[in-house]
């Protein structure tokens, strides 16, 4: 299978949107006061599990896009001159 390059910068895109977006996200359950008391609750245990989950999707994502960039790159130019 192929990816053109527009889709291949939007599934890394993706890829960096999840590294930005869940680790913040984290942070801000970690500080909840539901999330800990004598240790961590289900409330940050299944926002933990979600965000191990997104962060592992979004880098595969991101490495699909970038594999499919470092493909293009490599192609031969389909281009043709005027000869």
């Amino acid at each position: 299978m192929k990816l053109t390059r527009a889709m291949s910068l939007f599934l890394v895109a993706f890829g960096v949107w999840s590294w930005v977006i869940w680790p913040t996200f984290l942070r801000n359950i970690w500080k909840d006061p539901r999330s800990w008391h004598d240790g961590a609750t289900a409330f940050f245990t299944v926002h933990l599990v979600l965000v191990v989950a997104s962060l592992t999707f979004g880098t595969a994502i991101g490495v699909l896009g970038l594999r499919g960039l470092l493909a293009l790159r490599k192609q031969p130019s389909t281009t043709t001159s005027g000869d």
